[in-house]
C-alpha cells in the first residue's frame, strides 16, 4: 500500500512540476498589440470639404475626404474602438504607439491632452502599460508650440515613467516589458524639419548601447521607432527618401549585431514587413505599421517567446456612431449605413476618393517633379492632361474605353474596375494594407497599362520609336530605375503579349514609379500574418544560413548592376 501510494505522490509531483513548467513557459510569453500615427483631429462640429484644398472632391459619399485619405473627424472614434479592442483581450499585456499621436500636434495642444487622456483611461481601466513615442508630427524645436519637453511632459505616464535610461535632448528611453524584454524607444525625428529623419551619430551609438546593456541583462531588446529603418517598397529610398533613416543599411548592421531582432516603425503609413541580414548573420525584422485612422485600419498584434514570434494584422471595423453624430453633424443616412455595413470598407472608399484626389493634382511637371531640361519634357506635358481625363472614362460597356480598343485591335481583361481612377486606387491601397495581391505580370497591371497605351496612341503618333525609346530611357534613369530595366521590359512584354512597341515601352517608364512603389511587394516577408524565429532560437547553424542568404541576395544585386553597366555601354556605342 505505501508502494502505491508513493507511486501515486511521484505522480502527482511529476505532473505538478510540469504544470508548473508550462505556466512558466506561459508567462515567459509577451504579447504586445502595436498602432502606429493616430494621427488624431479635434472633430469638427459640422461635416463640410476640406478648406485647404484647391478644388472640391466630385462624390457622393466622400466628397470630404482629404488629400491625405486619413479620417480626420472619426479619428477619435477609431482610436477608443482601437483601446477598446486591446481592454476586451486579456492575453495583451501592452500596448505600443511609435509616434504621430496627433495630426497638428506640433501646433495644436488639444489633440495631445484629447489622447493623452484616452490613454490614461485605459491604463487606468486594464492596467495596462501604453508606451509612447514622437513622430513627427507631434513635436519639434522650430517655433512650434509643442516642443519635445512639452511631448514628454503630455505623455509622461506612457514611458518615460517607467524609463531606466534616456538620452540627453531627445525624447529616447528605455523600459522592460515582461520579465525578458526591454523597450528601446527612440526619437528618430529631426528636430526642425517636419518628415525627415533626425538620426545622429550619437543616437546610433545610443541604441547599440542600450542593446548591448539589455543583452548582457539577460534580456531581449526590442526597438520602436517613428521613422523605417528599412525599405518597405522597391525604391523608397528614392522616391521616398525621407520616411526611412540616413545610411540605413549601415545601421541596420550595427542594429542586427547589438542584438536587436524586431523594430517597430510608422511613417510611412503602410502595413509591410521586412528583414536585412548583418555582416555576422543576424538578422533584423523592421515592422511598419500603417496609419490606425486610415484605411485599412490596421493594427498588429505580436506574441513573443524564445522560439518564435507570430504576428497577426488586426482591423477596427466599426465605431460608436452614437457618438460621432451626437459629435459631428452633417453625416447622410447612406454615409451612416455604410459606416454600420463595415467601417473598413467605408474607410477604404474614403481613401480611394483621397488618393484619387491627390494623384489628379499630382498630374502636373513640378508635383511629377520633371524639370524643364528634361528630354521628355514637352512629351510628358502634352499628354497628361489627355490621361487624366481618360482615367475618368468608363472601362467598360457601350462607349467604353475597351469597346473603343476593339476598333484598334486593344483588348483588356473583364474585371470589375468603372475606370482607370478605381485600378490605380486600388493599387496604392493595395500598398497601405499589405500583402500587395498586385504581381507586376497580372491583370491589374495588363489593364493599367493597356488602358494607358490606348489613351497615349494617337497622342503620341507623331513621334519616332527612337524618340520615344530615348525619352523611356531616360525617365527609367531618371526614376532610378535603371538596374529594374530588365524586369520592366519583361513586365510590359507580358502586359502587351509578345513583344513590346517604343509606344508600350515608354508607357512602362512613365507608369513605373506607381507600379514599383505601390504594387510590388517582393521582400520575402509577410506584411500582415506570420511566424519568425524567437530571440532565444538564432544558433550558429542559423547564422550561417544567414550568411549564405546574404551572399545570394548580394549576387543578385551584382548580377543586376552588370547588366545597367552593359546598358550604359550600349548607350554609347549608339
Amino acid at each position: 500500500m505505501k508502494k502505491i501510494i508513493s507511486v501515486i505522490l511521484t505522480v502527482i509531483l511529476v505532473l505538478s512540476s510540469v504544470s508548473v513548467a508550462a505556466f512558466a513557459a506561459e508567462k515567459d510569453d509577451l504579447k504586445i498589440a502595436v498602432a502606429s500615427d493616430l494621427h488624431y483631429n479635434v472633430p469638427r462640429e459640422e461635416l463640410e470639404g476640406n478648406p485647404d484644398q484647391p478644388m472640391e472632391i466630385d462624390d457622393p459619399i466622400y466628397w470630404y475626404a482629404n488629400r491625405r485619405a486619413a479620417m480626420e473627424d472619426e479619428s477619435g472614434f477609431i482610436i477608443d474602438e482601437f483601446l477598446r479592442q486591446c481592454a476586451e483581450d486579456d492575453s495583451i499585456e501592452y500596448v505600443l504607439i511609435p509616434g504621430d499621436l496627433a495630426d497638428n500636434g506640433r501646433v495644436v495642444r488639444e489633440e495631445h491632452i484629447a489622447v493623452a487622456a484616452k490613454l490614461k483611461a485605459f491604463e487606468e481601466a486594464t492596467g495596462k502599460d501604453v508606451f509612447v513615442i514622437n513622430g513627427n508630427h507631434d513635436a519639434s524645436l522650430n517655433n512650434d508650440d509643442t516642443t519635445f519637453e512639452d511631448f514628454m511632459a503630455y505623455y509622461a505616464d506612457f514611458g518615460w515613467d517607467k524609463a531606466i535610461d534616456t538620452l540627453d535632448d531627445t525624447c529616447s528611453y528605455t523600459a522592460d516589458l515582461g520579465e525578458k524584454y526591454r523597450l528601446i524607444a527612440l526619437d528618430s525625428c529631426h528636430a526642425n524639419y517636419s518628415t525627415e529623419d533626425g538620426m545622429t551619430t550619437q543616437k546610433v551609438n545610443w541604441v547599440v548601447d542600450m542593446a548591448e546593456k539589455a543583452v548582457s541583462e539577460g534580456r531581449h531588446p526590442i526597438l520602436m521607432m517613428h521613422h523605417n529603418l528599412l525599405d518597405h517598397m522597391p525604391l523608397q529610398r528614392i522616391l521616398s527618401r525621407n520616411f526611412i533613416i540616413r545610411n540605413h543599411t549601415i545601421t541596420a548592421d550595427k542594429f542586427a549585431n547589438a542584438g536587436i531582432k524586431v523594430v517597430f516603425s510608422g511613417h510611412e503609413h503602410c502595413s509591410d514587413g521586412a528583414v536585412y541580414i548583418s555582416s555576422a548573420g543576424n538578422k533584423i525584422y523592421d515592422f511598419a505599421t500603417t496609419s490606425l485612422t486610415m484605411y485599412p485600419l490596421q493594427y498588429r498584434v505580436f506574441t513573443f517567446n524564445e522560439d518564435k514570434i507570430d504576428y497577426e494584422a488586426r482591423t477596427v471595423d466599426s465605431i460608436d456612431l452614437d457618438a460621432l453624430t451626437s459629435t459631428v453633424n452633417g453625416y447622410s443616412a447612406e454615409q451612416l449605413e455604410l459606416m454600420e455595413a463595415g467601417l473598413n470598407a467605408y474607410a477604404k472608399g474614403f481613401l480611394k476618393a483621397g488618393v484619387e484626389y491627390r494623384l489628379a493634382l499630382g498630374f502636373t511637371m513640378e508635383k511629377m517633379g520633371i524639370d524643364e531640361d528634361a528630354i521628355y519634357f514637352d512629351l510628358v506635358n502634352s499628354v497628361i492632361g489627355k490621361l487624366t481625363n481618360a482615367l475618368e472614362a468608363p472601362l467598360y460597356g457601350e462607349g467604353s474605353i475597351s469597346e473603343q480598343m476593339k476598333k484598334y485591335g486593344f483588348t483588356i481583361p473583364e474585371s470589375e474596375y468603372e475606370n482607370g481612377w478605381d485600378l490605380a486606387t486600388d493599387l496604392v491601397a493595395a500598398h497601405y494594407e499589405g500583402e500587395e495581391v498586385y504581381p507586376l505580370e497580372g491583370e491589374a497591371v495588363t489593364i493599367l497599362l493597356r488602358t494607358v497605351a490606348f489613351i497615349l496612341r494617337e497622342e503620341l503618333s507623331y513621334l519616332s520609336g527612337d524618340m520615344l525609346t530615348a525619352s523611356a530611357d531616360s525617365m527609367i534613369a531618371d526614376n532610378g530605375l535603371t538596374q529594374y530595366k530588365p524586369e520592366l521590359k519583361e513586365m510590359g512584354s507580358t502586359a502587351f503579349g509578345g513583344g513590346i512597341s517604343p509606344l508600350e515601352y515608354f508607357v512602362v517608364a512613365l507608369l513605373a514609379p506607381l507600379l514599383f512603389t505601390f504594387a510590388n511587394d517582393a521582400d520575402g516577408v509577410p506584411d500582415n500574418n506570420g511566424s519568425l524565429e524567437g530571440y532565444g532560437a538564432v544558433t550558429s547553424k542559423s547564422k550561417l544560413d544567414n550568411i549564405a542568404e546574404k551572399f545570394r541576395n548580394f549576387f543578385e544585386k551584382i548580377g543586376m548592376y552588370i547588366r545597367m553597366f552593359f546598358d550604359i555601354i550600349a548607350k554609347i556605342g549608339q
